[in-house]
């Protein structure tokens, strides 16, 4: 797949992620929004993801931030884990695709997520099983800004320098919202590139929605693990939920759904 082409898979995703979050009237839209080149690009391009393959031998992915499960599961379903026509059943009873990532129930998902702040710690314990295993999987963490909050975050952290995990990734869909406003009023997070350089990780600045600078961040070697600060954009892609922290968690009406459609369909 061309980078052109996974650009334009890249709207399709988002308009079933609308589709999905307005069908049912419930879900979280800005966070999945923001985050959908960073999963389609690991999930097409750079991790060892083919359904076909025992999951033992597939690269792994942590959605850390769980609530944004519209974007994982649409991903999901674009790579063949399962059929596209399951995403309408989003947070239905007896559904699979729950409001968080369910790793027992859902074809594809590596860790059940939901919980902020946890995510990373289970993306180190994959990466030191797999290289006392002395396998070559790459193991990627996708956090959201609010759960930088988080004490259990900078403890995993401190670990996965302590460690020298280099098969370790953690991707930041930085959007600077969260459920309670931008992050500078809720919870400074400060100098994020400057904090985690003094961790022992090698930050790279990338646009988030961008494939190209997405793609030679991920590609760029090093002897540290790797953070990628990406710089992306709430609700990316539609008019009236970008850079709106009230689109964290709400779902649109039907009149708004129609828009959004429109918007990313044109």
């Amino acid at each position: 797949m061309t980078e052109a082409e996974l650009q334009a898979l890249c709207r399709i995703i988002r308009s079933d992620i609308i589709k999905m979050i307005g069908r049912v009237k419930s879900g979280h839209p800005g966070g999945s929004l923001s985050c959908t080149e960073i999963l389609a690009t690991l999930y097409f391009k750079e991790m060892l993801a083919d359904p076909a393959l025992p999951p033992e031998m597939r690269d792994k992915c942590i959605l850390c931030k769980g609530h944004a499960a519209p974007a994982l599961y649409t991903v999901l379903a674009h790579r063949g884990y399962f059929p596209r026509e399951e995403l309408l059943t989003l947070r239905q009873l007896g559904s699979r695709l729950q409001g968080h990532p369910d790793m027992k129930k859902t074809p594809g998902v590596d860790a059940s997520t939901g919980s902020l702040g946890q995510g990373c710690s289970i993306a180190i314990g994959l990466a030191l099983g797999a290289r006392l295993k002395g396998t070559s999987q790459k193991i990627f963490a996708v956090v959201g800004d609010g759960e930088m909050q988080e004490g259990q975050f900078w403890e995993a952290m401190m670990s996965a320098a302590h460690f020298g995990l280099t098969n370790l990734t953690v991707i930041l869909d930085h959007n600077g919202l969260q459920i309670d406003g931008a992050n500078d009023d809720v919870m400074c997070l400060g100098n994020i590139k400057a904090k985690l350089q003094a961790f022992g990780f090698e930050v790279i600045e990338a646009d988030g929605h961008d494939i190209g600078q997405l793609l030679a961040a991920y590609r760029k070697t090093t002897e540290k693990p790797k953070f990628i600060l990406a710089h992306t954009v709430k609700g990316k892609g539609v008019s009236f939920m970008e850079n709106q922290a009230g689109w964290h968690g709400k779902a649109p009406s039907a009149e708004e759904t129609e828009q959004a459609l429109a918007e990313l369909e044109a």
